[in-house]
């Protein structure tokens, strides 16, 4: 079913089924707002009133006055001046979503963009041409100028398209639809330009993937806990409460969930000489909790964003008035891109640590790094080592964007955000964190063979089947990087998550 975009009141879990692939329609009774604020821009072009972004030049320009004649010259300049980005292209879903969230932008009517432009870019959504865009070169303020350039300028004929994972002219793939370039008209290159669609984008493909992750991850912990005979006595919900936060509180619950009838759990109820586990079992609501409640908050940032209107100058089409502002600083998509990294590190840091601590014999109980015969055989050794390595990596990555910023324009534009490093970091970071929860996948089920016959929970055996049909028992080495392959697509696919029939905790629509 397509997800059906209705401007300014967008859901966030549809915002999710836009970027795993959902069709998308718009709501087309927005159509006489929009129209109502292109007049206005009509009336003003008439009049020959100085308004910026309509007969002005842009930035530390907006002084100069541009003759009526020169207004559509003037809109198609600004597009292919600032069309300069550089390096890899964005991911191709989230350019589709940021495409997506720039045509929701428009359609509430405060932008001065004509039907039929925004008709344009509606078509271009539905049909899936999607535009190569750079993903250098935004600062996050004055909007993402350089890569919503590059998106526009595609439109226009210049730069290229995706076409089945290839690159083609942008000029080829509008003809391969029977479309002409677009032709803009006054102001429609500014408001297309103007935005915080880029950084939303990656920002919410970054959520997206992070709560896949975070699914995940309670899987893997709770199988991790089986696997080292750990205690579910810290999951219970009478400690949760004595603390009091929501995610802490959910997390445990699911815990509980996961590991309900497990027999192994069973087998040391009584006797067991240990008395508590380390942090890495015992914590996990506590660490896992406040990293499902910064993922929430982020995701109630993003969701106003998507929905807002981050254009300049906006138009109010009630009294004809445009009114210059600063919507275009993603500020706030800065802070909660942040708040999704920290996160991020969070829960791919927790993982390792059990990772860790299911390889050490002395630890666990456990045969040394999960092999039956260590010695001649390394097992999991290297493994703990790539996901060791994928944590600092992450550690790295997640430096807090929002706390810097660097004069652009002249001077004119004097604070910027840096959303858009922010945000562009987070699905690199998100897969770092799949891979790490997979190899701990891969050795909790190892973990949990040792202790056969008894079986863990009937979650628990759910998603450790999922695993066994992709990758067997490891008795003796072997080639082991597409085992964690094969383990890292059921976590970023969110089947392991799935498998268990449980109803974990989500983020997204939170």
């Amino acid at each position: 079913m397509p997800v059906v975009l209705q401007p300014g009141s967008v859901p966030l879990s549809a915002w999710r089924d836009i970027y795993f692939g959902a069709e998308v329609r718009l709501d087309e009774s927005c159509r006489e707002a929009v129209e109502a604020s292109a007049s206005v821009i009509a009336a003003i072009v008439e009049k020959g009133e100085p308004v910026y972004g309509v007969n002005t030049g842009f930035g530390k320009l907006a002084s100069v006055r541009i003759g009526r004649e020169d207004l559509e010259t003037l809109q198609r300049n600004i597009v292919l001046s600032h069309a300069a980005g550089i390096g890899e292209p964005v991911d191709v879903d989230a350019t589709r979503l940021m495409l997506a969230l720039k045509v929701a932008s428009l359609a509430q009517g405060a932008s001065g963009i004509r039907w039929g432009t925004l008709s344009y870019l509606t078509r271009c959504l539905e049909t899936g041409i999607l535009p190569v865009i750079p993903a250098q070169g935004s600062v996050g303020a004055s909007g993402d100028l350089a890569p919503l350039a590059h998106m526009v300028a595609a439109l226009m004929g210049h730069g290229a398209f995706w076409s089945d994972g290839a690159q083609v002219p942008a000029a080829d793939g509008l003809a391969a639809l029977g479309l002409q370039p677009l032709q803009l008209g006054a102001k429609e290159g500014l408001a297309l330009l103007n935005g915080t669609q880029f950084s939303t984008a990656l920002a919410l493909a970054g959520l997206f993937r992070a709560e896949r992750a975070f699914q995940a991850a309670l899987v893997t912990g709770a199988l991790a806990t089986d696997a080292a005979r750990g205690s579910d006595t810290p999951f219970d919900a009478r400690i949760q409460a004595l603390r009091g936060h929501r995610g802490q509180a959910e997390v445990a619950a699911a815990l509980r969930e996961l590991m309900a009838g497990s027999g192994i759990r069973a087998s040391h109820l009584t006797g067991d000489e240990r008395i508590q586990d380390p942090y890495c079992l015992r914590c996990q609501p506590q660490v896992m909790g406040a990293c499902l409640d910064l993922l929430r908050q982020a995701a109630g940032t993003l969701a106003i964003e998507a929905n807002g209107v981050s254009d300049n100058p906006l138009v109010f089409r009630e009294t004809g008035e445009v009114l210059s502002g600063g919507n275009f600083h993603a500020e706030p998509v800065a802070f909660a891109a942040d708040m999704i990294a920290m996160a991020l590190c969070e829960i791919g840091s927790l993982a390792e640590r059990r990772i860790a601590m299911l390889v050490d014999p002395v630890l666990s109980g456990l045969p040394a790094f999960l092999t039956p015969r260590p010695g001649l055989n390394s097992g999991f050794m290297i493994p703990q080592v790539t996901a060791a390595a994928l944590v600092s990596e992450n550690k790295q990555k997640a430096f807090p964007a929002s706390v810097d910023s660097i004069p652009t324009s002249a001077n004119q534009e004097d604070h910027v955000s840096m959303a858009a490093h922010g945000a562009r970091r987070l699905l690199p970071m998100a897969e770092n964190v799949s891979q790490i929860i997979a190899i701990e996948l891969l050795a909790a089920a190892q973990g949990c063979d040792f202790h056969a016959p008894l079986p863990s929970s009937a979650p628990l055996e759910a998603a450790r089947g999922l695993l066994r049909n992709a990758v067997p028992h490891l008795a003796d080495d072997r080639y082991f990087a597409p085992e964690i392959s094969n383990s890292a697509s059921l976590v970023r696919s969110g089947e392991l998550a799935a498998s268990t029939g449980l109803l974990l905790p989500a983020i997204a629509g939170a």
